[in-house]
């Protein structure tokens, strides 16, 4: 039996009837759980995983919960090995979908923080993501975001020298282009892929990497993929305060998660870091 089989019997939720595979992720083995009692339930497996891995996915989604914006999955347990999570269902969006998430998001990043960081650190995809509290958020994205991943992308030969310096560049230089900001609750990791659509057609977010950041950087990562629908963007924007120039600021955000993806998928994201590189260091 699987761990997270072991622990459902010996927790009072009877055996798994059957489970099958529920694509998506390229980190975890994710199924859905049919259990005898007739309940299903949502798992993550993955046998290699950091020990406080999906602890720390846990304390993300609870986080994002108590907020009581946006729906997300509760958690059942999480050990060393798994997650197991409620399951969701899936179904055909509602077609105030997209303009529903963007209100939940804005209601989300409402919330004042205390500092930037989070209660631990937890992971970006498979990358550690240093969340240690810093009450400077240019210094907090500059060193524990930029310069945290820019650093093992140097010594693993993904960047070169010159390339390194130009992110320490950029990061020593945050305050010219980024406004201040205070702290709010961000999901972390928000691309298409983590926005999920509920059996009643509503918008859920899974996946998280959430900590206390930049409401802007949020907003950035929507769009590294394609972008949301314009929907999304308009109800965002009426129901908060964010600047009519954000987008201006998106290649310096999305930066780190270019970096990450370069750290984790390897030489075929280097030209888009170098791109903003090129376009905010001199160095270059």
């Amino acid at each position: 039996m699987e761990p997270c089989e072991i622990w459902l019997e010996d927790n009072a939720y009877g055996g798994v009837q059957r489970s099958e595979s529920v694509g998506g992720g390229c980190i975890s083995d994710a199924r859905r759980l049919y259990l005898n009692s007739g309940q299903t339930l949502f798992a993550k497996q993955l046998e290699s995983a950091p020990p406080d891995m999906f602890a720390a996915e846990a304390a993300g989604l609870q986080a994002l919960a108590s907020e009581g914006a946006c729906r997300v999955p509760q958690v059942i347990h999480a050990a060393e090995t798994f997650i197991l999570l409620e399951d969701l269902g899936s179904g055909a969006a509602v077609s105030d979908f997209w303009n529903t998430l963007g209100r939940q998001l804005a209601v989300l990043h409402s919330g004042a923080q205390p500092g930037f960081g989070f209660t631990m650190n937890n992971y970006c995809g498979a990358t550690a993501q240093d969340n240690r509290t810093e009450s400077n958020g240019y210094k907090f994205f500059a060193e524990r975001r930029l310069i945290a991943l820019a650093r093992p992308a140097h010594e693993r030969g993904l960047l070169s020298s010159e390339e390194l310096a130009a992110v320490e560049d950029v990061a020593s230089k945050l305050a010219r282009w980024i406004p201040d900001m205070q702290p709010c609750l961000i999901h972390g990791d928000l691309w298409s892929g983590n926005v999920h659509c509920d059996k009643e057609g509503q918008p859920a977010l899974i996946d998280p990497a959430a900590y206390w950041g930049w409401a802007e950087a949020e907003l950035a990562m929507t769009e590294l993929f394609g972008g949301f629908p314009q929907s999304f963007y308009d109800s965002y924007k009426e129901a908060s305060d964010v600047q009519p120039d954000w987008r201006e600021r998106v290649p310096l955000y999305n930066l780190y998660h270019l970096l990450n993806h370069l750290l984790l998928f390897g030489s075929s994201y280097h030209a888009s870091v170098r791109r903003v590189l090129q376009r905010y260091s001199n160095n270059l």
